[in-house]
């Protein structure tokens, strides 16, 4: 065998013990990770989170182990339940303050249309009362109008009826003075003549004009 083979073989058998020493001995772990803690007893997940650091779990562990998986589980439904009931809450929240803003804004077009419904009928209101007030007037000058006229008439008539019975007093007093101075004078001669003829006027019938009434 030549010296290179014997130099080759040296070799392989060194590099062989090398890779033994290195399975036998693994490198220490990295403080910096954190530890993964598995059951050997189980499959191992080696997903690589971690130092991995796998030990034998007893039956008093592992119910333990299942009683908090199930208690987490528990958990998170009773979050996922809380969550769900937040969110209802949440959701009925914002629909009660839509509802209440909805009725608010009906409110407040309500009150507006009545508003509006107020100031009309308070226009209408002034103008039938000034329409009324109107007529009122209109009225009130018209029976004025008619009791001027009525007075105006009344005076006329008591007026027309006084200067008849004036006119009738006149007449009167006239044919008294004439039926006085035929008394008087009617035997004289120079007066004998004209006492005649007053004598004749006032034996005549007298077709006297009743006065109106006053």
């Amino acid at each position: 065998m030549s010296k290179n083979i014997i130099v080759a073989l040296v070799l392989v058998l060194a590099a062989g013990s090398s890779r033994a020493q290195d399975a036998a001995s693994p490198p220490p772990m990295d403080p910096k990770r954190k530890v993964n803690e598995q059951d050997c007893s189980k499959g191992i997940d080696t997903d690589g989170r971690g130092n991995l650091m796998c030990r034998e779990v007893t039956e008093r562990e592992r119910r333990a182990m299942i009683k908090e998986k199930e208690r987490q589980a528990k958990a998170r439904k009773e979050a996922a339940e809380r969550a769900e009931r937040e969110r209802l809450e949440r959701e009925r929240a914002e629909q009660l303050a839509r509802e209440e803003a909805a009725r608010k804004a009906r409110a407040a077009e309500e009150e507006r249309l009545a508003a509006e419904r107020r100031r009309a009928e308070a226009a209408a209101a002034a103008a039938a009362a000034a329409a009324a007030a109107a007529e009122r007037e209109r009225r009130e000058k018209a029976e004025a109008e008619a009791r001027a006229r009525q007075r105006a008439e009344q005076e006329a008539r008591e007026a027309a009826a006084r200067e008849c019975r004036r006119l009738e007093q006149e007449q009167s007093d006239g044919r008294a003075l004439l039926a006085s101075f035929v008394a008087k004078y009617g035997k004289v001669e120079e007066f004998k003549e004209i006492s005649g003829q007053i004598s004749a006027f006032l034996d005549k019938a007298r077709k006297a004009k009743p006065c109106p009434p006053a």
